[in-house]
Order: C-alpha cells, then sequence, then structure tokens
C-alpha cells in the first residue's frame, strides 16, 4: 500500500511542478511549417534592417541638425525612438529562431519582452495624442505656437509619454508573470503578447483579465478622442 501512496504523492508533486516551474514557452511565429526557415529568417532580417535604419537615421537627423531641434521634431524622435525598441523586443527574437529552427524562449526571456513592449506600447498611445496637440497648436495658433510649445514643454511631453505608458503596463506584467502557467506552453504568437501568455494561465483569473480588458480599451480611446478632436479642429481651420 506504500508504493501506490508514494507514487500518488509523487505524480502530484509532479504535476504542480509543472504549473509553476520556469519552463520554456513555444512561441508558434506567423508562418507553418511549410515555409523554409531560411527565407523567413532572409526576409524578417530585411524588414528589420529596413526598420532600423529607417527610425535610426530619422534621430541621428534630428539630433544632428539644429534646425530640427524642436519641439514637434523631437516628439517625432521620440516616437522613432520607441518604434526602433519595439523592433528590437520582437523582430530579432523572430529572426534568431527562424535562424536557428528552435522557436522556444525561456520564462526570463517572456517576461521581458513582456516588461519592453508593453510600456512602450502604452507609452506610443500616449506620445500620439500629445503630438496631435502639437500640430494643432501649430496649424490653429501658429503666433503662439513658441509659447505653448517651448522646449520644457516638449520634454515634458516626453516625460508624460514615457511615464504614463509605463506604469499602467508593468503593473499588468508584474501580475501575469506571478501566475501559475501549465499546459502545452503553446503562445500563438510571434512574440510573448499578453493576451496569449494570459490563455496559458492555470486557474480562474476572470477578474485580472476583465481588469486588462477595461485598461486596454481605456488607454486606447482616450488617445483616439484626443487625436480625433485635434484634427478635426485642424480640418475646421483649413477650410
Amino acid at each position: 500500500m506504500a508504493q501506490p501512496l508514494r507514487s500518488r504523492s509523487c505524480s502530484s508533486k509532479h504535476r504542480r511542478w509543472n504549473q509553476t516551474s520556469l519552463g520554456d514557452f513555444i512561441l508558434q511565429g506567423l508562418f507553418d511549417d511549410s515555409f523554409n526557415h531560411h527565407c523567413l529568417f532572409l526576409f524578417t532580417m530585411l524588414v528589420f534592417l529596413t526598420a532600423v535604419s529607417g527610425n535610426s537615421l530619422t534621430i541621428l537627423l534630428i539630433c544632428y541638425d539644429s534646425c530640427l531641434h524642436t519641439p514637434m521634431y523631437f516628439l517625432l524622435s521620440q516616437l522613432s525612438l520607441m518604434d526602433l525598441m519595439h523592433i528590437l523586443t520582437t523582430m530579432l527574437k523572430m529572426a534568431c529562431s527562424y535562424l536557428s529552427g528552435k522557436n522556444s524562449i525561456s520564462f526570463v526571456g517572456c517576461a521581458t519582452q513582456h516588461f519592453l513592449y508593453l510600456p512602450l506600447s502604452g507609452a506610443e498611445c500616449v506620445l500620439l495624442a500629445l503630438m496631435s496637440y502639437d500640430h494643432y497648436v501649430a496649424i490653429c495658433r501658429p503666433i503662439h505656437y513658441t509659447v505653448l510649445m517651448s522646449t520644457r514643454v516638449g520634454v515634458m511631453m516626453a516625460v508624460m509619454s514615457w511615464l504614463g505608458g509605463s506604469e499602467n503596463s508593468l503593473i499588468h506584467m508584474a501580475i501575469l508573470m506571478s501566475f501559475p502557467f501549465c499546459g502545452s506552453g503553446i503562445n500563438h504568437h510571434f512574440y510573448c503578447e499578453l493576451p496569449a501568455g494570459v490563455k496559458l494561465v492555470c486557474g480562474d483569473i476572470t477578474v485580472y483579465e476583465n481588469t486588462v480588458y477595461i485598461s486596454s480599451v481605456a488607454r486606447l480611446f482616450l488617445p483616439i478622442i484626443l487625436i480625433s478632436g485635434a484634427y478635426g479642429f485642424i480640418l475646421h481651420s483649413v477650410f
């Protein structure tokens, strides 16, 4: 009788370890196995290098040319920097997976991707809304532009974008990575996306899912309202 009890105890411990261990996740990528991995690697690297060079040249040009040292172009350089970091976070791992033929990512690597791309996504939403205000002032109130959009205001907008997008996203990431994961560990994406990671969590996380959904909608809805309002005023002034 002792042996079956010991076996059941070991089996139960093994299941609990599978649920809480820091195992690897499997990234499905964009295509199935019918495509040649080396062709996908070359295509991904082409897109990667094009995006990196374009954003890098934009940042360097704005920094080099003193005529572009205005709040408008400063905010544009921040947007290019966010895009550059987003590309480095996601596409670089994707290219390495196609080159090596291994589509797994460690728990630490997945947490790192969450830590980097979630704040960047939120920061871009906030920055685009603030850039629409900059465009509104430049077109609708050009006489007062130097007063309303000084260098100090541009720096404050950039700081607000980075902090506003980071706080909410980092909280979601920290809570998600604290949950136990179980199942196959297959992530149907080419990087560790938040909704795909939520599906791998064990147990009932309905409250967390609803919180993420509401905060995500609010994070997108508010910038859309500000952007639509700003460009509505711009179109009215133009016509």
